[in-house]
């Protein structure tokens, strides 16, 4: 790795940071209509570039509430309470090859990658977003301009030059990358935990602690509608790799799917609501995700187990076991049958999933 010496953060590859095998090899029991000589199959017929069908990946010292893939598939960035960003690789043993010590003075909750995979966000309750070279782990720029807690970031589908922030004092910041300042501000009425971009990057849609969805306007400058419908905080947000479906996730423990097509009118925009999901009382922010083909969905959940869905059934596919705590993020590798998974319990599993369902 080309690494060059950036201000006050340190790049350590981290050789003794190796991922370790789950006792029984697996994540759990996975899907509970596959039989045994099923999975066994499954394994010897294996579509993916681990070591083993399921890895998991320690060296953490705090409670992990984010983790994303690289858009390549091959790396993978995690982040939490010890304020530090890891970097792991997704093949092989999936080794620990970097980590970004003290990235920020405070809990860091969450990192994106953008679309084309040459930049890594991070968002902290240090009140700042930082960009960063996502090859050479350099801090590129800081960006300021919240006033609390910065909950929720997020990349434009296909505009690497604009991102999303949102924080607890209400704001909801789009940013020009190319410039330190905040391009466009929104103050909306409430504490804001989630964010997402539309697929045209025009409208910018948040959650909080009202329950509803807002669309904020990007061209015209205020707020384009509202879905209504969660009776608890909104804890994460996610846009449909098609870009016509908005999926929430709920303290309210549903998660819901929103028709956000322009065409769509707003008394008609609630698609689908699914269960089986828990929130508690540590009213951890848990995100939500979209498999790179729409047909499966995840979402965080209290009660320490991996939730995966059929978008087309709504059925829960999985309840996959293994952490010991919180699951705050569940996502799916755009480019193998792998999900990830991150804990308060200080760990990140790494496993298959049926290559049929996808």
């Amino acid at each position: 790795m080309n690494k060059r010496p950036f201000d006050d953060t340190d790049m350590a590859l981290m050789a003794d940071k190796r991922p370790r095998m789950h006792e029984d090899g697996e994540l759990g029991a996975g899907n509970p209509s596959i039989s045994g000589s099923d999975k066994q199959l499954a394994i010897h017929q294996k579509r993916h570039s681990l070591k083993g069908p399921t890895m998991l990946l320690t060296g953490h010292d705090g409670e992990i509430f984010t983790a994303k893939f690289h858009p390549s598939g091959t790396s993978i960035a995690s982040a939490g309470a010890d304020r530090s960003i890891f970097m792991w690789s997704a093949r092989g043993d999936c080794e620990n090859y970097a980590i970004l010590k003290a990235a920020h003075s405070h809990t860091i909750l969450e990192v994106q990658f953008s679309a084309d995979g040459d930049h890594l966000f991070s968002c902290s309750a240090d009140k700042i977003v930082i960009i960063w070279d996502s090859l050479t782990g350099c801090r590129l720029k800081k960006l300021r301009n919240h006033q609390s807690y910065i909950n929720s970031i997020a990349t434009a589908p296909t505009d690497t030059k604009l991102l999303a922030s949102v924080g607890d004092d209400c704001l909801v910041n789009v940013w020009d990358l190319r410039k330190r300042k905040s391009a466009l501000t929104f103050k909306d009425n409430y504490q804001l935990t989630a964010v997402s971009f539309n697929k045209t990057n025009d409208q910018v849609m948040v959650g909080g602690i009202e329950n509803t969805i807002n669309i904020w306007d990007l061209r015209k400058g205020g707020k384009h509608a509202s879905l209504v419908g969660h009776t608890d905080t909104i804890t994460g947000l996610s846009l449909s790799p098609d870009g016509h479906h908005l999926l929430s996730n709920s303290m309210d423990n549903t998660l819901k799917c929103w028709d956000v097509r322009p065409s769509t009118t707003d008394n008609s925009r609630l698609e689908k609501t699914l269960l089986g999901h828990h929130h508690n009382f540590e009213k951890n922010l848990l995100r939500c995700a979209w498999s790179p083909n729409q047909r499966l969905i995840s979402a965080g959940s209290s009660d320490g187990l991996v939730h995966i869905w059929g978008y087309n059934s709504c059925d829960t596919l999985y309840q996959l076991p293994g952490h010991r705590s919180s699951v705050n993020e569940v996502v799916f590798s755009p480019k193998e049958p792998l999900v990830l998974s991150c804990s308060s319990d200080k760990q990140i599993y790494l496993g298959e999933i049926d290559y049929n369902l996808l």
